[in-house]
């Protein structure tokens, strides 16, 4: 079997392939496995289509599943949750993967780590077609939101993407929710910062964002207020460390950065957005190697902290927000 990557397009991709969807990002997988059951369909639209967990796969089950069916001609069957799967249907599976039944879809989901991985190590030795369904960074977000906005007939800028991550959060299926709401709310016309604000601006105000930026902007009395507000909002505390995390990372890269690069690579460099580099110049200023140095160790602190090292999660937050905004101008 050739190696492929990607979902299939088309029934003649599918039917007689195995697709191993790996990665922890759920919608993305959702997205992959219906890919394929759509082209099978399209093939067969009378087709069978089974959806199990790989824990419910007995020994003998994938022939059963595989077999020629009385009613259709063609068949997807998508095994869920690959790390489940018994040890003695291991045997069968990777048989099956070597000689695949021509009328048959076989899609395999794994949302990776290590348990597991000994099976996903020997589908990728038979070359199975894979599709990567990785968690995004945080500087990928934004991207994510224009290619959903274009996918639909739209049009975005960089800065109204940016701003709509802010507002909905990294949650792939939120941030596809409101891309579409945009595309509906707009009849398809340009999406600006100021549309997006129009629309999400309330739950802009209180995200663990404005949070991060009042703090390294040193500004400790509005970078309390917004973590009060963020967090009477139900803004979860990894969330409001993750955000803190991300700010000050940026900065100590840019810190570190080499000398005279251009925007476009400098961006590179650091893993934001062109545009995003402006904005980390401005926050740099008043920061000093020590002070970057002091700040990372309270979110580091505030991070464990919230994770069950402290019993007051909001007391954390507030005790590293004041440590990063004193931290500013350390020396």
């Amino acid at each position: 079997m050739a190696a492929k990557s990607g979902a299939p397009t088309s029934d003649g991709d599918a039917l007689g392939g195995v697709t191993l969807v790996l990665g922890p990002e759920d919608l993305l997988a959702d997205r992959a496995v219906t890919a394929v059951v759509r082209a099978v369909r399209a093939a067969d639209q009378d087709a069978d289509v089974t959806d199990l967990e790989g824990a419910n796969l007995a020994a003998g089950g994938l022939a059963e599943l595989t077999s020629p069916s009385l009613f259709a001609t063609a068949r997807a069957v998508v095994v869920r949750g690959l790390d489940g799967i018994p040890a003695e249907a291991v045997d069968a599976l990777l048989a099956y993967v070597r000689s695949p039944q021509p009328d048959v879809a076989l899609v395999l989901v794994h949302r990776g780590g290590q348990k597991g991985r000994g099976v996903v190590d020997k589908l990728r030795k038979a070359k199975v077609r894979v599709v990567a369904c990785d968690a995004l960074k945080s500087y990928e977000l934004p991207a994510f939101v224009t290619r959903e906005i274009r996918a639909a007939g739209g049009r975005i800028d960089d800065e109204a993407a940016q701003f709509l991550v802010e507002s909905v959060g990294s949650d792939l299926r939120a941030l596809a929710g409101a891309a579409s709401q945009l595309i509906s709310d707009t009849d398809g016309g340009a999406i600006t910062e100021e549309v997006v604000r129009r629309y999400f601006a309330g739950r802009a105000e209180v995200t663990s964002f404005a949070v991060a930026d009042a703090a390294v902007a040193g500004r400790a009395a509005n970078a309390l207020e917004q973590l009060r507000w963020a967090l009477r909002s139900g803004v979860a505390p990894v969330l409001v460390t993750s955000a803190l995390a991300s700010g000050v990372r940026g900065l100590a890269k840019l810190s570190g950065a080499p000398r005279g690069l251009r925007d476009a690579d400098l961006a590179r460099e650091i893993g934001v957005p062109p545009w995003k580099v402006k904005t980390l110049r401005g926050q740099l200023r008043g920061w000093t190697d020590e002070g970057l140095a002091a700040a990372m160790l309270a979110v580091a602190r505030a991070d464990a902290d919230v994770k069950g090292g402290a019993d007051d999660s909001d007391y954390a937050l507030e005790r590293a927000v004041l440590a990063i905004t004193q931290a500013r101008g350390k020396r």
